[in-house]
């Protein structure tokens, strides 16, 4: 009998580079092969499993939900989306929301919500709206968003791509203030980057460009797919700095690591500009959706999930500076939203995942430099502890067979 990872290399497309190891089962913070081996989930599906695997709470909304009623599509009212739709709001401090299924789905949303609010209501000229994203940048791979990316491997014969974009460093909030034209309709962020590296951009960043964005009539929309819900240390990466963007993106996370759930949120005169028949998504909203999504919310609320991620990342962080290893070249993180940047001239991350990934230690790489650590935020001190001597052991077996070498 053919293995998993051999039926998935022969019938799946090779679009992603996974890890040599293939998962069965999971349960909380932990994750087990095929062959019953046990593993720690460091990587949480990039962010999308904070509440850890098979949530009980999570899977009791989804069975309830999925006995009831699943699929009706958007062309009638359900009794559960209102309610969910209602608590997204009042947590996140926006107005309305739509809501999608990835994360991409709901960039594309933001990006179509800004280009017509700023023809209906900035009185940009037609097709002449300009949105300005950062260095760096990921907000997915349609052929939309790729548009704006500065990888060139993810444009790479998908062209001809989609003009109206401008790249600006990410980072340097003089660099947005100069790149603004009366055409602006928005600025598209990450309050940390997640698939760059776990860039964090310097303290204020994104305050004065609200400042910038609102001076100049300008939409700040703030891409929290990765960073939201928790994951660093506050239930929005924006309220760090005490900002309430004009438009929020969602996803991840609020589908509790069990449905695809993503929305788009913003104030009401940008919600507004939608009326039936210019945007829609057959399953957006979906009551099974609606169901796990507001169980996910109500989950962060009540068992205080990013208090949780504030005080253990803070621990985690310490833990790991303790780490002397000259493969190390900086560490950097918010919350449990962790890099560890390694010195490409020393070795490599993906080399680091793979040892850890023997010693039962899930993590990937990212941008072949950087180690990406982000558990569920369930985890306790102790396993951030094993995880910690993991990691410090891989780094010493890599030190000594280079100094062998």
């Amino acid at each position: 009998m053919s293995s998993g990872l051999e039926l998935e290399n022969r019938y799946c497309a090779h679009n992603y580079h996974p890890l040599p190891v293939v998962l069965a089962r999971g349960e909380g913070v932990y994750v087990w092969d095929e062959n019953g081996k046990k593993y720690l989930d460091m990587m949480s599906a990039y962010s999308a499993v904070s509440h850890g695997h098979a949530n009980p709470r999570l899977v009791k909304a989804l069975t309830e939900q999925a006995e009831t009623l699943c699929i009706v599509s958007r062309a009638v009212y359900t009794d559960k989306l209102g309610h969910f739709l209602k608590l997204a709001c009042e947590l996140t401090g926006q107005d309305m929301a739509l809501p999608m299924n990835t994360g991409a789905e709901a960039v594309e949303t933001a990006v179509k919500a800004a280009r017509r609010w700023g023809y209906e209501s900035k009185g940009i000229p037609d097709n002449q709206a300009e949105i300005i994203v950062c260095t760096g940048n990921f907000h997915g791979r349609t052929t939309t968003i790729i548009s704006f990316s500065d990888e060139k491997e993810y444009q790479k014969h998908f062209g001809p791509l989609t003009p109206g974009f401008k790249v600006v460093e990410y980072g340097d909030a003089e660099a947005l203030e100069k790149a603004i034209t009366p055409n602006t309709a928005a600025f598209l962020v990450e309050p940390i980057q997640g698939e760059g590296g776990i860039v964090i951009p310097p303290r204020g960043y994104l305050q004065r460009c609200h400042e910038i964005c609102r001076e100049n009539n300008v939409l700040l929309l703030a891409d929290e797919i990765q960073t939201g819900l928790g994951r660093t240390g506050r239930l929005l990466a924006c309220d760090h700095e005490g900002v309430k963007p004009d438009g929020l993106i969602l996803g991840k996370a609020l589908g509790g690591g069990i449905m695809p759930v993503s929305m788009f949120l913003g104030r009401q005169d940008v919600m507004d500009i939608f009326v039936p028949g210019t945007h829609g998504s057959t399953f957006g909203g979906n009551p099974l959706a609606a169901a796990v999504g507001m169980e996910a919310l109500n989950i962060i609320v009540e068992e205080k999930l990013p208090e949780r991620s504030m005080e253990l990342g803070d621990y985690f962080l310490s833990e790991l500076a303790k780490l002397d290893s000259p493969l190390i070249s900086d560490l950097r993180g918010s919350g449990l939203f962790i890099g560890i940047e390694i010195d490409p001239a020393l070795g490599s991350a993906r080399e680091v995942c793979e040892r850890l990934m023997d010693r039962g230690l899930l993590s990937k790489e990212t941008h072949e430099t950087v180690v990406r650590l982000a558990p569920p935020l369930i985890v306790s001190r102790a396993e951030l502890d094993w995880a910690v001597e993991q990691i410090r052991e891989v780094l010493q077996e890599m030190d000594e067979v280079r100094l062998a070498s």
